[in-house]
């Protein structure tokens, strides 16, 4: 294959196994915002069992943490490829049984307790997802089009959603009792495609030139979480505080889906809708992005969106208190579709550049892990903190703000990446000098 070749397969092979990785992942969410408060909490009030359904989607994101620390030392000691294999196997198993499981009617307080473990193995898979594909794909890319190739990440993430959905779009229109009994149930058996799908595609991945040469020197770090903390525990911060910016997906996955849903009283479908077109907004733009960023820096395109994340989801929960449907995609399309794709576009490269090779899948998996196990728990606290009734939309838009405002910080104290050479990428200045 052609060098120039080399960096394209990466980002397909990124886009493809994100795509079919956040397609599981996905379908969880939109499950637990329509139908798991009934049938695995159907003894608790409506209001509870959609908070008790929304903290088991949360509960993933609290492995994520675990995942990273195993995945990353694996990825940075045995190679990028191992582990894109490895997410995918555990993911499409974890999938395939959720669907798979018994509800409370038929087992008790076993039928939750089982859907908890299969969350968390969900959660302990994706921890390495989109670090193993970010670094292979920057380590593929030409300096100068690093966002760009890095983006395909997050695009395939959207995509993810987007089939997600789309498979839940048939089956959110059954009965009641058919969606109740056996409907929510496919897209969860589907993951076996998934799966083998992904496996396919992840095994005739070639390794990274950075990684390959590491190895050729044998320079690989022993133990890359001990050279990671000493050398690199300020820039592990700055990604844990700025990749909470992901509240702004789990916001608009998942709480303004169940209040529009199960508070607001709107139609299933439409809301799935808007989902569906934001996703493939966010499809179209986040490579646009990408370029854009490698051309003016990744800092002002990052805050850029952050920023109009903050105002824009104001705007959309708004449309959904009042029930304007006109209002709500506009403002649902603008906002995740087009200025949420900002961030989504720049962080994979961006937090990557931060660190060197021998650390930089462990340090973007532990940084963003952490970061989006907070994010996780984004549509709980959300919930709880602005309660469920029709007014609460004001208060989870403050909350939102807050959390864009807080990434806003953390990326401007963080150094302009996107002229630094890679082999220079993570390297303090005072090496480069003596180097």
């Amino acid at each position: 294959m052609t060098v120039q070749g080399k960096p394209r397969k990466a980002a397909i092979a990124a886009w493809i196994g994100s795509a079919l990785e956040y397609y599981d992942f996905f379908i969880y969410g939109t499950a637990a915002a329509l139908v798991f408060n009934k049938i695995f909490f159907p003894s608790s009030s409506p209001a509870t069992g959609t908070l008790l359904a929304l903290a088991t989607f949360g509960v993933g994101y609290l492995a994520r943490p675990v995942g990273a620390f195993v995945l990353g030392h694996v990825g940075d000691k045995f190679g990028r490829k191992r582990v894109l294999v490895t997410t995918l196997v555990m993911m499409g198993g974890s999938t395939f049984l959720v669907g798979c499981l018994p509800t409370y009617d038929q087992v008790g307080l076993l039928a939750p307790a089982l859907l908890v473990v299969l969350r968390l193995m969900q959660g302990f898979s994706v921890s390495g997802e989109q670090a193993g594909a970010n670094s292979m794909t920057l380590e593929h890319a030409p300096e100068d089009r690093r966002a760009y190739y890095t983006s395909f990440t997050l695009n395939g993430t959207q995509a993810g959603q987007i089939i997600a959905t789309a498979i839940f779009l048939p089956i959110a229109a059954l009965p009641e009792d058919q969606l109740l009994s056996w409907g929510w149930r496919v897209p969860f058996w589907l993951s076996v495609v998934v799966a083998v799908v992904g496996l396919v595609i992840r095994r005739t991945l070639e390794e990274t030139p950075a990684f390959e040469q590491e190895v050729a020197t044998d320079t690989v770090a022993k133990m890359p979480l001990a050279v990671l903390f000493r050398e690199h525990w300020q820039d592990v911060l700055r990604v844990v505080v700025a990749a909470v910016i992901a509240s702004v997906s789990t916001i608009f996955t998942v709480h303004a889906l169940s209040y529009a849903v199960n508070t607001m009283g709107l139609e299933r479908t439409p809301m799935l809708w808007v989902g569906v077109l934001a996703n493939v907004g966010a499809v179209l733009t986040i490579p646009l992005w990408g370029r854009l960023s490698d051309r003016v820096g990744r800092k002002p395109v990052f805050v850029g969106g952050s920023l109009g994340c903050a105002v824009l989801m104001f705007a959309y929960l708004w449309s959904i208190s009042i029930g304007n449907y006109v209002l709500i995609f506009i403002a649902g399309i603008v906002m995740f579709g087009i200025v949420h794709s900002a961030t989504s576009a720049v962080w994979p490269s961006f937090y990557g550049e931060m660190f060197t090779t021998r650390v930089r899948l462990s340090g973007m998996a532990i940084g963003t892990q952490i970061g989006f196990a907070i994010a996780g728990f984004a549509p709980t606290v959300a919930t709880a903190v602005a309660g469920t009734g029709p007014e609460s939309w004001l208060g989870v838009s403050v909350i939102t703000a807050v959390v864009c405002l807080i990434n806003v910080a953390a990326v401007a104290t963080a150094k302009e990446t996107f002229r630094v050479p890679t082999e220079q990428l993570g390297v303090k200045l005072p090496e480069r000098v003596k180097a």
